[in-house]
């Protein structure tokens, strides 16, 4: 049986983190089937050059374990900054006698203070590593689905490795927004993704995404890298992802802070993303400057991490008149206090400038919570006539959208949220390994009948015999530096 090797390296050796694509690769793992059209599904990380199959996804959770992990990581991030601070030491010295006095004080404590604990919590890390996964041989036909944020990860020598001895590479696309709009971040890690999705279009053999819009995104970009002869031996298509949350747990407190938001009549408008350009905080900041202004009473609570570029967005909300008054910030929420917010707001607002799904929207909808998003088209395909859109261009359009719905009550859409559906985890995940299954079985039947057309050529009394031989997969000649 052909299988479909999911792999989930990074949330796999960071299963704390919680943005989106982590709650993504989390939940289609944790709700991955057995086997779908045909094929094995194995989730499977890349580790040390080795694959290994996942036999737990979290990392066993006893007090002693919790401890130890707790201190190394903060013990890692302790040497980094040591780290740090002696490159800024040496940085700021002339002298190359105080200079070599630092480097040898930095090495001494490092291999002392630090080196012999760190070596400790990564022999225990170690142990448990051997508890939750297991050495896995690879077959040639086997198909290896990059389902994680792999341009975290230092497993592009490996993947080409594989590639190499005859194994399928499938990439799951969240999105171009570095590729197509990079000053959205800070340049190294746009440069990054830039590389990294140049090493996947001369690397996979097929690509889905999370959405229809990005799926045609990637096949032009595809295109306009490599050329049409080569994008058309290339498969697209593209999967849906769930709504639930799951880190959800009866048993963690909701933030009092945020119960006291929607303990009055007022509405609560909530906006859930990381804070970063693209989100658009500015635009829904200065749509609610007028839609106060003109006499509105609406409350606007942002949920999410501080990312990147967002030093001046930052300040502006630390020192707006109407902060802890109208206007709220919250940069930890758990996913319990998040169901609750989604359970209690009036709308959700989505101001993006460009996204590959928007996980918070469908999140929103999917417990019955009406969005207001900017008008693009990922959000046209998900929200339908179930959202109501503004002008991106006009932050008087969402104040207006704000100002209709507080005077009649009516959520300003053209169908009610209650008529829409969606899917779960479950479904996504089934999604993602049918539809690449049957992507793949497409592509290997094509494949014989290519063989099959070219291996019995017309001859002629003259004519010579030739040798055919099935298409092996393009060598990759050298891996992005990182």
């Amino acid at each position: 049986m052909t299988r479909l090797m999911v792999e989930c390296t990074h949330v796999f050796n960071h299963p704390k983190l919680n943005s989106g694509i982590q709650r993504v690769v989390r939940n289609v793992i944790n709700q991955l089937p057995p086997n779908a059209q045909g094929f094995e599904c194995i989730p499977v990380v890349l580790l040390n050059g080795k694959l290994y199959q996942v036999l737990h996804l979290a990392p066993f959770t006893t007090p002693v374990l919790n401890t130890l992990a707790a201190f190394g990581d903060r013990l890692e991030r302790l040497s980094h900054r040591f780290w740090q601070w002696q490159q800024r030491l040496v940085a700021k010295c002339t002298s190359q006698l105080a200079k070599k006095l630092i480097y040898f004080s930095y090495r001494l404590t490092a291999f002392g203070t630090f080196g012999v604990s760190l070596r400790v919590f990564r022999k225990v890390s170690r142990f448990q590593l051997l508890k939750r996964c297991a050495p896995l041989r690879h077959q040639p036909g086997d198909q290896l689905v990059l389902l994680d944020s792999s341009w975290h990860s230092d497993i592009f020598p490996h993947v080409e490795q594989l590639k190499h001895e005859g194994v399928g590479v499938i990439a799951v696309i969240y999105d171009l927004i570095p590729v197509t709009h990079p000053h959205f971040y800070e340049a190294r890690p746009a440069q990054v993704l830039s590389e990294w999705f140049d090493w996947i279009v001369r690397t996979a053999d097929g690509y889905i995404a999370i959405s229809a819009t990005v799926r045609d995104e990637v096949r032009s970009e595809v295109q306009r890298r490599i050329g049409k002869v080569q994008t058309e031996k290339r498969w697209f298509d593209y999967f849906y992802l769930g709504a639930e949350l799951d880190l959800h747990s009866e048993n963690v407190i909701v933030d009092p802070c945020l119960q006291r938001i929607f303990n009055s009549p007022e509405p609560v408008f909530l906006m859930v993303s990381t804070i970063e350009p693209r989100k658009n905080h500015a635009y829904l900041l200065d749509a609610f400057d007028r839609a106060w202004a003109s006499g509105s009473n609406a409350k606007l609570c942002i949920a999410g991490h501080v990312g990147w570029k967002s030093d001046e967005l930052s300040s502006r909300i630390r020192n707006h008149p109407e902060l802890n008054q109208r206007l709220f910030m919250f940069n930890n929420l758990s996913d319990t206090s998040l169901e609750y917010a989604y359970a209690h707001a009036s709308s959700l607002v989505f101001p993006s400038f460009v996204e590959g799904f928007g996980l918070p929207l469908v999140e929103a909808m999917k417990r019955g919570l009406p969005v207001m998003g900017s008008d693009i088209a990922v959000f046209r395909e998900i929200g339908r006539d179930f959202m109501a859109y503004f002008d991106l261009n006009n932050p008087q359009s969402l104040a207006d959208l704000i100002d209709k719905f507080e005077r009649s009550g009516k959520f300003p859409a053209t169908r009610d949220v209650g008529e829409w559906s969606w899917i779960g985890w479950r479904e996504a995940s089934l999604q993602l390994v049918e539809h690449s299954a049957r992507n793949v079985r497409t592509a290997m039947a094509r494949d014989v009948e290519s063989f099959e057309d070219t291996s019995e050529p017309v001859r002629t009394a003259t004519s010579k015999p030739e040798i055919t031989r099935l298409r092996t997969p393009t060598s990759v000649s050298s891996s992005p530096h990182w």
